[in-house]
């Protein structure tokens, strides 16, 4: 199946095309009709499937099909989870976009001035990426009208509502036309997530082009047992030996992130870390750098979980496994994305045998072990507490009898040239 199967206007096409995408991925083969015949989707895609190609391309078409006569106003409001994310999907959207002129879009989020997009918005956008809490400032000081809006679309709401974001949603959706098409994309269906499509969706179309928290296919898992004092030793052993030039590693802190960061830099391998409490200028150059191979260790925290788009990232490493099992799908699968082989390697030690448990018990499989000559754990060291601190800035959640607490503060398609055929 080729793009223009789907009913595309010729500027998309060309768009598309200048991409280097020549065929559609399968959540763009079934999202892609249902939303430009306008109905609701629920849609469950991991990332890197092509998921925001599936909205963007249909969004863009039904607004330039539809002109509207006098001041511009907000027509389509999309929802996600982190700044990150919100300069991706603004990005895609001016990619996709570009031979569409008469549609202005603009982003907004938190940790940057607000001022610069209050002008924005006095000038009018008909497409506005936003976070939810700078979003409800914007409401709260009467500088965003949402009262025009025809499309709504929440991206990695599971990841919103992991955040905590579910009364800002809330929120956000009373400022709304009763009347509008909604779009809601998750890589997982949680009861949660259900119970939300089922408050917010009309008759939705539901699309799934993964099993329920499937790790990506083509990414190689394994564990190296290590004592926890020699993590950070292991770590810059695996990068030396093995020549890995880019690697994502995640920590369960944002002082634990910074630590290794330091570390890693001390012992020869150009490292940064990425977490909430970085200002977005430090977190855009660390991620610019290491995008670009300046930088050969990006260590991040929860917050970069979700919405990263990196092409072609070889390594993901789990300094320390995260505690709730899910997050370890998410971490793994910024690897291993558009038809491009990846590694997850996770360095474990005594004290995280339960959280190595609880994540193959969601696997539904045992993850392959491998002991590292010289590295192998010492038996006689005893597991430790292992404490919950704070998640990228969020409180982490206690753990409850047969699973987890529900409460808390809680991309690009596919590569250029990259083939993908539905199925």
């Amino acid at each position: 199946m080729s793009f223009d199967s789907l009913g595309l206007q010729a500027e998309l096409l060309r768009a598309v095309g200048e991409e280097g995408y020549t065929a559609p991925t399968p959540i763009q083969c079934q999202a892609i009709p249902v939303v430009l015949e306008g109905r609701d989707v629920l849609a469950g895609a991991q990332t890197g499937t092509g998921k925001t190609a599936a909205f963007t391309l249909p969004m863009l078409q039904r607004l330039a099909a539809q002109r509207v006569e006098g001041r511009r106003r907000i027509r389509v409001l999309v929802l996600v989870p982190t700044r990150e994310l919100a300069a991706q999907v603004a990005g895609d959207i001016e990619t996709y976009g570009r031979y569409l002129p008469q549609l202005k879009a603009a982003v907004i989020f938190g940790g940057v001035s607000i001022n610069p997009q209050i002008a924005t918005l006095r000038r009018g956008v008909d497409i506005l990426v936003a976070t939810p809490g700078r979003l409800l400032d914007h409401a709260q000081q009467r500088t965003v009208d949402l009262s025009a809006v025809e499309i709504l679309v929440l991206d990695e709401a599971d990841r919103m509502l992991d955040m905590g974001f579910i009364r800002d949603i809330r929120k956000v959706i009373a400022l709304l036309p009763r009347q509008r098409q909604n779009l809601l994309f998750s890589a997982t269906f949680s009861d949660e997530i259900r119970a939300l499509a089922g408050g917010l969706l009309s008759e939705p179309v539901q699309i799934e082009v993964a099993r329920r928290n499937t790790p990506a296919e083509l990414v190689t898992q394994v564990v190296h047992p290590v004592d926890r004092g020699r993590k950070r030793e292991l770590l810059s052993r695996l990068m030396q030996e093995g020549d890995w030039r880019q690697v994502l590693v995640f920590t369960r802190t944002k002082h634990g992130a910074n630590r290794l960061a330091q570390q890693l830099e001390r012992d020869g391998i150009s490292a940064a870390a990425i977490h909430g409490n970085k200002s977005q200028g430090a977190r855009t150059k660390a991620l610019a750098d290491f995008k670009a191979g300046a930088v050969r260790a990006l260590v991040a925290t929860e917050v970069a979980a979700r919405g990263l788009d990196i092409d072609q990232l070889p390594h993901v490493v789990n300094f320390e496994l995260p505690h709730v099992p899910e997050d370890y799908v998410h971490r793994i699968g910024r690897t291993g994305r558009a038809g491009s082989e990846g590694e997850a390697v996770s360095l474990v030690c005594v004290d995280e045998h339960r959280l190595l448990a609880d994540i193959e018990r969601l696997l539904g499989r045992r993850i392959p072990r491998r002991a590292v000559n010289g590295f192998e754990p010492d038996p006689s060291i005893r597991a430790e507490p292992i404490e919950q601190g704070r998640r990228g800035g969020v409180a982490a959640r206690p753990r409850a009898q047969g699973g987890r607490e529900r409460h808390g503060r809680r991309s690009r398609g596919a590569g250029a040239g990259r083939q993908r055929i539905c199925p």
